[in-house]
């Protein structure tokens, strides 16, 4: 039982932080412009089910995967913490980070898959902290990684509905230290998975 409640409090604070709900609402607020609240809301559920739909995927096949392309775990936990480190700098240096924001996005319904659902929620960081969660797991360990996304997909949803209200009441430069915050946890995971990976590639 200890060891179930530390994985989804593991899990949990894993996507918190890489997705990170609050911290996005102003790239989802300048990807919409002025479009009106139906259109915004219409916006944000395509999104998030795409989003939804994308990590499930990968996390139901990622074992498969594995095996299909000759992955093994040690290189993916290092490979997938480099790139998790990598993320987590670019937020604690206040920089948009390259990975999920693209520079130049159409500002269409087309925007609803693509940038906002991939990859700025369900972007490559995103992916590799769902299977790296399971890489080593149970089906309950997939059923808990796949429900724990489900919910931090709810609360994008509702922060994105709720987006106008949230930066009035919060402030611009509340959402930047979030980002901080969660830019210094995911560099510290990603530096754990990179220690973890070292470790299981030499047996230590």
């Amino acid at each position: 039982m200890h060891s179930i409640l530390e994985h989804l409090t593991t899990v949990f604070f894993g996507y918190f932080a890489i997705m990170n709900p609050i911290a996005n609402i102003p790239v989802f607020l300048g990807l919409v412009g002025d479009q009106d609240k139906a259109s915004k809301r219409k916006i944000a559920k395509s999104a998030s089910i795409t989003a939804f739909l994308i990590v499930a995927f990968s996390v139901i096949l990622g074992k498969y995967i594995f095996d299909l392309f000759g992955i093994t775990i040690p290189a993916f936990k290092i490979t997938g913490g480099i790139l998790i480190f990598y993320v987590g700098f670019e937020m604690l240096m206040s920089k948009k980070s390259t990975i999920h924001n693209p520079g130049n996005a159409v500002k269409d319904d087309s925007i609803a898959t693509s940038p906002l659902a991939i990859p700025i929620l369900a972007g490559p960081g995103t992916i590799i902290t769902a299977m790296n969660s399971v890489t080593d797991g149970t089906y309950l360990h997939i059923g808990i990684v796949i429900g724990i996304f489900a919910l931090m997909i709810l609360l994008t949803y509702l922060a994105f509905c709720l987006s106008d209200v949230i930066v009035k009441k919060l402030g611009k430069n509340i959402i930047l230290v979030i980002g901080k915050i969660m830019g210094l946890i995911l560099a510290i995971m990603g530096t754990g998975m990179i220690i973890g990976g070292i470790k299981l590639a030499f047996d230590l």
